[in-house]
């Protein structure tokens, strides 16, 4: 499972909603929490920021130097 798939389905569960009430609440289609939480890769980045605003996070570029 992706660290974006545990984040999401964990969040979900803390809310104690169903993937349905969750999607409604964050105005997306069933099927896009279906493939966020199953970890598929081909997902739209603007529909995954839509869900990650539920939790005030979005999907953005990160610096991996650690220099």
């Amino acid at each position: 499972m992706s660290a974006l798939s545990y984040f999401v389905k964990e969040r979900r569960k803390q809310l104690n909603l169903t993937q349905e009430e969750f999607a409604e609440k964050a105005g997306v289609a069933l099927t896009v929490i279906r493939k966020i939480e199953q970890g598929k890769e081909n997902l739209s980045l603007s529909k995954v920021n839509q869900v990650l605003q539920m939790f005030g996070h979005v999907v953005g570029p990160i610096n991996n130097n650690h220099a």
